[in-house]
């Protein structure tokens, strides 16, 4: 367990002009010749929001892990199956999970650019077993599942409802009830906060993303309780 929590004291003042500028030029000599200003403003900075974040969490007992080296994305887009052939990208994101590594599911996310900042809680992109196993749990246990979105949206936040099937999924199809309806068509299921640029560069950060997960936990902990048994692996065998 942390004894300390690491400082984090914002972003950069000059991330955003960084990334900005990123996006403008786009090229691998560019880049290179202004690593450091990139390690300086924005890696250096998100690694450090990322560990102060969990610390705080861990001592909060709240279950969200993550470092530096496991949380963030890589400034390099994967450029294989895209027609855009830009070599970075011109956002900064991270993730904490329960086991601190970005390829599981129930998270806490930070993403920020020019055009958009925002920080998410939730699960996105689930697989086809977990994501039938999430619309079961909540056919099964709709009256927990709205009582706990009654609870979370009281406190301001409600689920992204911008990614649902036009349809009802197989095998719902009789469900009535429009609340449930639109909750077993969704494709995604986070809470997302937009937050103004000016935030950034503030230790406040990351009371906001903290606080977005203590109020959306009850959430999160119905999600891992409906998916963990069609995973392939314990979470908790899994380490960062």
């Amino acid at each position: 367990m942390a004894e300390q929590v690491p400082p984090f004291a914002g972003m950069g003042k000059k991330a955003l002009r960084f990334l900005k500028a990123l996006g403008f030029h786009q090229s691998r000599e560019w880049f290179h010749e202004n690593k450091p200003l990139y390690e300086a403003e924005v890696k250096t900075p998100l690694g450090d929001l990322v560990e102060h974040v969990y610390a705080r969490m861990e001592a909060a007992g709240l279950p969200m892990r993550g470092t530096r080296k496991t949380s963030l994305y890589r400034v390099n887009r994967d450029v294989r199956f895209s027609k855009n052939k830009d070599p970075y990208n011109t956002h900064a994101s991270a993730l904490l999970t329960r086991t601190g590594t970005k390829k599981d599911q129930g998270f806490v996310y930070v993403h920020m650019a020019n055009e958009r900042s925002f920080i998410a809680t939730g699960f996105y992109g689930l697989d086809k077993d977990e994501l039938a196993a999430m619309r079961a749990a909540f056919h099964r246990r709709s009256d927990q599942l709205f009582a706990i979105l009654d609870e979370i949206e009281a406190a301001g936040h409600t689920l992204d409802m911008s990614e649902g099937l036009k349809r009802m999924p197989r095998g719902y199809e009789a469900v009535e009830g429009e609340r449930l309806q639109s909750l077993l068509k969704l494709k995604h299921h986070t809470f997302v906060q937009e937050i103004d640029n000016s935030l950034l560069t503030k230790p406040q950060l990351a009371d906001a993303m903290i606080e977005l997960t203590q109020q959306t936990l009850p959430f999160l902990s119905f999600g891992w309780a409906a998916i963990d048994p069609v995973r392939q692996t314990d979470p908790t065998d899994r380490k960062p």
